[in-house]
């Protein structure tokens, strides 16, 4: 009976310690993280949970929502994040809305390993199925993205979706607008577009009755 206590005790005593690991390697839950681009929030409100969804910090440290717009939030803490997103919706309620604003998935951190084949990082924003970083083959263009992000959800705007790129000589925003009904009814040419490194999808919100 001593044998097996000492056994649990010495069992317990090392799950106490893999969990102390674990909180010491997990940032994103120290007091006082800092949000960077590509880490994805989870926002909740408990006023209208047809609001609450996952939100990807874009390159640029801006995330977008419905009824907000864009929020810059790189360098904010989750709570300072919240704060300000329920000031954003302020008005679009009687009284105003609570908030809570937390952590989904840490952003890649690590470098590539050698041997690993090139891909072309692009991030998916708003109404898809999946968002975030998506690692993509070499030349793929728009159609083959939007298969690999899972198709959208409900809510989305189909015919006003936006393809986000930076301008490789003048560094400055260039936006597409991109009709996904008319690609999948085979019209027009946007869907061979050829994605680049660094491209930017936003799937915004259908409007009331569109």
């Amino acid at each position: 009976m001593t044998s097996a206590l000492f056994g649990n005790t010495a069992r317990l005593g090392l799950l106490a310690l893999f969990l102390g690991l674990v909180g010491w390697l997990s940032p994103a839950m120290a007091e006082g993280y800092q949000v960077r681009p590509g880490d994805i929030l989870k926002l909740e409100i408990v006023e209208d949970p047809s609001l609450d969804r996952a939100l990807l910090v874009a390159p640029d440290g801006r995330i977008s929502l419905p009824q907000a717009g864009t929020l810059k939030v790189s360098g904010l803490s989750v709570d300072a994040i919240g704060t300000a997103i329920a000031g954003k919706l302020a008005a679009s309620f009687a009284t105003p809305p609570t908030v809570s604003v937390s952590l989904q998935q840490l952003a890649e951190r690590v470098p590539g390993t050698a041997g690993t084949p090139a891909t072309t990082d692009i991030y998916v924003l708003g109404e898809a199925n999946k968002l975030g970083k998506l690692a993509l083959a070499p030349r793929t263009t728009l159609l083959q993205a939007f298969a690999e992000m899972g198709g959208f959800t409900k809510f989305a705007a189909t015919k006003r979706i936006q393809l986000r790129r930076t301008d490789p000589k003048t560094g400055a925003p260039v936006i597409y607008n991109v009709d996904y009904d008319a690609i999948e009814a085979g019209q027009g040419s946007q869907g061979s577009i050829t994605l680049r490194d660094g491209d930017v999808i936003v799937v915004p919100q259908r409007r009331l009755f569109e």
